[in-house]
């Protein structure tokens, strides 16, 4: 029985189709620290606008009875989550991606 797999492994399948970053590629760590800040930053503000939507939310609902202000503070709260979840799945969507090289 002749099987083709066994002169190769997987390397040699996606090594030829592994993205080319051309420029980019030379920028290496750094550009990767580069990029980790910027979504440490926006985790960070997109936690920010939770946090003060849940104080929208809880004042207008107790203290003020203002039910427009508290609406509006689920709503800050369901976006600062969201976001803080969008980006930290890009992270690991684009490690799946690159890692399967497609």
């Amino acid at each position: 029985m002749y099987l083709a797999a066994e002169k190769g492994d997987i390397t040699t399948i996606i090594g030829g189709i592994a993205p080319n970053w051309g420029p980019f590629g030379s920028l290496g760590n750094e550009a990767r620290v580069m990029i980790e800040v910027v979504m440490a930053v926006a985790i960070l503000l997109c936690l920010g606008i939770a946090i003060w939507g849940a104080a929208k939310q809880r004042i207008g609902a107790t203290a003020l009875r203002d039910t427009f202000s508290a609406e509006q503070g689920k709503g800050l709260i369901v976006a600062g989550l969201t976001g803080v979840f969008i980006i930290g799945s890009l992270g690991t969507l684009f490690t799946i991606v690159y890692g399967m090289a497609v």
